[in-house]
């Protein structure tokens, strides 16, 4: 297991950061859970303590143990989520491939459902003093607002999440153990024989386990924001977050037992446990609480997109740090896609009892892929194959029950998250089977026979000098490799003649925060490679890195960057840098087997919309050329045709 000491360290800020962002998903269940456990059947006390003692033990078993406990030990140096375990395993066998793919979809699909049912369970709690309200236009307006928001990064608003959140569990707290001390007999919902009793004896009680399952929809979301806060800060912090809850739930509980016989009528036991006179300042608190519940799950989606693009899982498109803290993070493309769903999600299904009948499909298979994969990591960290046998045995028990019971939405709606979810998959797919047919189809020459053509070609002043330095962004990883691409484009297409001849690759490494660059000079003054070792979660910055390089080889006196021309030579003028990126296209003359043909023109099309190779590595723009290259696969060779005379 890996021993970071700076990310099991708790300090206060820390602590209240963790409020802000790591808990916000978990901590705004209480708004739905109860009513969607109850919906519109007859309360009763075999269901209200079934109901809260599931409640207690998924909170125990599925967060606490599983989450908090276990799985936060899988970090990736101090980064989580479910890319980041896949990162950890994934050289151990191919098939891992297929759980993170499963896992990173559904968690994405779930981030759309998420900010419409948390916003919309606390606007609606405004309808308990104007019954008349409309609440579709506040809701679309709010999460509107907060994906504008985005824009100028979560540093500002980040400050106040802490506050506002520790106000939010505070209340849950003392709103709960106010219906509790006036009827204790809900604290034997603690046993777990009330909760066996409702999924083995009641009629239909299994099922409830789809409800009961959104107390713990932001266990996944938790583990993949380890890399804002640590985890000493989370899993103190859990302590008093669950305690929050827990009285939460148990004071709903203790309400509904009074109203035991009646019906809900529409009625949200999360409001009914408040004061009158409190309900317009609980909805506020409620609202900002959802807010940033939204906030955390639309940060994480932007990470979770980040690692994709390293993975070769997404295309890619444009990222941006808006501020200097690290992890900071986002991605327009994603942003608006996300708000486009969020807001097709409101629409479509109006209500957030309506939402609660699509919602936590999808995470439940995250879940299932999180436990798999883990596994993998335990296997691979040399755990005892027995305690990895329990741990697989119980926790697929726990997570296959969730999602049986959860199947019962796909009807209801829960078809919506996983019709996202597959097209998610889809595209994913899609993209990196395309890596691995670019790979297959890439030709790799040795640079080491071309440094004497290429030393001729740098003295052949016949030919017009296309620039002093040459720089092309190389795929080749093997050092002493080049793409024959690049060889083709240097002699063949226009003799490019240039003083000194620089090929750049850009390994992208599993860590995320690596910075390290390794230059191979073949031929002094002449052809150069250098080879970037970055971290997934480094922005390509290659103008300001290669610049970097250059300073450093010139100070180390391994390189002369002035100008080869006589006149400016005199005066001790640098000589001119010209990148060429090489972008591929789809040949028409190939032979590509039909569901390989398919593949690529999807991957094109998805690709022309896409940011272009050149942003992407963040090359100034007056300073590049791209040149487009055929992916020349395999033409037709026998082509029948016949020469006329006359």
């Amino acid at each position: 297991m890996s021993s970071h000491k700076q990310l099991d360290k708790a300090s206060a800020a820390g602590l209240l950061v963790a409020l802000g962002i790591i808990f916000g998903d978990i901590g705004t269940s209480p708004l739905y859970v109860m009513q969607a456990i109850i919906g519109t059947d007859k309360i009763t006390d075999e269901v209200i303590y079934g109901a809260v003692s599931c409640i207690f033990w998924t909170l125990t078993l599925q967060t606490t143990v599983k989450y908090v406990i276990l799985i936060l030990r899988a970090d990736n140096k101090g980064e989580g989520g479910i890319l980041a375990l896949y990162a950890l395993v994934r050289k151990k066998a191919t098939w891992l491939t297929v759980p993170a793919i499963i896992g990173a979809s559904t968690l994405l699909a779930d981030g759309i459902i998420t900010p419409p049912i948390s916003v919309s369970s606390a606007v609606e709690g405004l309808r308990l003093l104007y019954p008349n309200i409309q609440t579709i236009p506040i809701v679309i307006g709010i999460l509107t607002l907060l994906f504008i928001i985005q824009v100028f990064g979560t540093t500002i608003v980040g400050r106040a999440f802490g506050p506002v959140m520790m106000i939010w569990f505070l209340m849950l707290a003392v709103l709960g153990f106010s219906q509790v001390i006036e009827h204790p007999e809900i604290l034997k919902s603690i046993s777990p024989y009330y909760g066996y009793q409702l999924l083995a004896n009641h009629p239909g009680g299994f099922w409830m386990l789809g409800a009961v399952f959104l107390c713990t929809t932001g266990a996944e979301a938790l583990y993949s924001d380890l890399g804002h806060c640590g985890r000493g800060n989370i899993r103190i912090s859990w302590i008093f977050v669950k305690t929050c809850l827990i009285l939460n739930y148990f004071g709903q509980g203790a309400w509904l037992i009074v109203h035991s016989g009646g019906y809900l009528n529409g009625q949200k036991p999360f409001y009914a446990i408040m004061p009158d006179w409190f309900l317009l300042p609980g909805i506020a608190i409620a609202t900002m609480a959802t807010i940033i519940a939204s906030q955390a799950l639309i940060s994480g989606s932007f990470t979770l997109i980040s690692e994709a693009i390293r993975l070769n899982f997404w295309p890619k498109v444009r990222l941006v740090y808006p501020s200097d803290k690290k992890g900071q993070l986002y991605v327009p493309s994603v942003n608006w896609l996300l708000w486009a769903g969020c807001i097709g999600i409101v629409l479509y299904f109006k209500e957030s009892s309506h939402m609660e009948a699509a919602y936590g499909l999808a995470i439940t298979l995250t879940m299932i892929m999180t436990t798999l994969l883990m596994s993998v990591y335990l296997y691979v960290n040399n755990v005892n194959k027995g305690i990895i046998a329990v741990f697989l045995a119980v926790y697929l028990a726990i997570e296959g029950s969730f999602l049986a019971a959860n199947l019962l939405k796909f009807t209801h709606g829960g078809w919506v998250s996983l019709l996202l979810a597959t097209i998610i998959a889809f595209v994913i797919t899609v993209w990196l089977k395309a890596f691995y047919i670019k790979l297959r189809l890439t030709e790799f020459e040795s640079l080491e026979k071309y440094i004497g053509p290429l030393k001729e070609l740098s003295n052949d002043i016949s030919i017009p000098k296309y620039s002093t330095h040459l720089i092309f962004m190389s795929n080749a990883s093997h050092e002493s490799e080049i793409e024959s691409k690049i060889i083709y484009s240097i002699f063949y297409k226009r003799p490019k003649r240039a003083d000194i001849y620089w090929f750049v690759h850009v390994d992208t490494t599993d860590e995320p925060y690596t910075m390290d660059y390794h230059v191979n000079v073949l031929a002094e003054d002449d052809v150069i490679k250098v080879t970037f070792r970055l971290g997934f979660r480094i922005e390509q910055r290659m103008n300001l890195f290669f610049r970097k390089v250059v300073e450093d080889m010139v100070s180390n006196n391994e390189v002369d960057i002035t100008s080869r021309y006589e006149s400016l030579n005199r005066q001790n003028i640098t000589g001119d840098f010209r990148f060429i990126v090489l972008e591929r296209y789809l040949s028409i003359e190939n032979n590509l087997p039909l569901m390989e043909d398919v593949i690529m023109k999807i991957y094109f099309g998805i690709k022309s919309i896409t940011t272009s190779e050149d942003k992407w590595f963040g090359l100034d723009s007056s300073a590049v050329k791209v040149e487009k290259v055929p992916l020349v696969l395999t033409p037709g060779k026998h082509i029948r045709m016949r020469r006329v005379y006359g």
